[in-house]
């Protein structure tokens, strides 16, 4: 797995996933405003990425049709109809997973509108680490915001120690998941040279 990733593994042109995928957008601009609104930063900068990766596609090739595939979106979404506070395991890997697969939108939203290019396995390991750090990025927020604004936050180190464990496996199981695929992706590639240089 050497190349680049290609945008069309992730990329669709087709007017039912477009109107979808830009109600998604519409969704992830009124949820970045509310957040906002209600001074949660933290969801307000996700809501905002979400927002942007969804409607990336359709900017770099001037093209409304052209978008992210709408389940991709949907769960890339969960995290933010999710409580993240709460201290659930498996709610918080759910939620991992969610934020996993924004962030491999992130890299193809990179690869589309930047001269960044990543190999499957350096976006995987982008993938997880940038899980990883979004989980900083909440708990850091979350308490800045509780210290300085009156909002609710962890009331124990063992609450925040397992949504970062639960991230962390959430993270290794979005890595396998995109590591599968890519796999996929890229034996139906050589399939299709095969069989064109026959």
């Amino acid at each position: 797995m050497s190349q680049s990733l290609p945008e069309e593994w992730f990329i669709k042109d087709t007017r039912v996933n477009a109107v979808i995928a830009w109600a998604f957008a519409v969704i992830f601009v009124v949820l970045a405003i509310v957040s906002f609104l209600n001074i949660l930063l933290v969801e307000t900068v996700m809501a905002a990425i979400a927002a942007f990766v969804a409607i990336s596609p359709a900017i770099a090739y001037r093209s409304w049709t052209w978008t992210i595939p709408w389940p991709l979106l949907f769960v890339a979404s969960l995290p933010l109809f999710v409580t993240t506070a709460r201290p659930v395991f498996y709610d918080e890997i759910v939620t991992g997973i969610s934020v996993a697969t924004l962030a491999m939108l992130v890299v193809v939203a990179l690869e589309l509108t930047t001269a960044v290019r990543m190999t499957p396995p350096f976006a995987i390991f982008f993938t997880v680490i940038v899980t990883l750090a979004t989980a900083g990025f909440w708990a850091v927020g979350s308490a800045a915001s509780a210290a300085y604004l009156g909002t609710t936050f962890l009331k124990t180190n063992t609450e925040l120690m397992t949504i970062f464990t639960a991230t962390l496996i959430a993270g290794a199981i979005a890595g396998v998941l995109f590591w599968l695929y890519f796999r996929r992706q890229l034996a139906a590639n050589a399939e299709r040279s095969g069989e064109i240089s026959a």
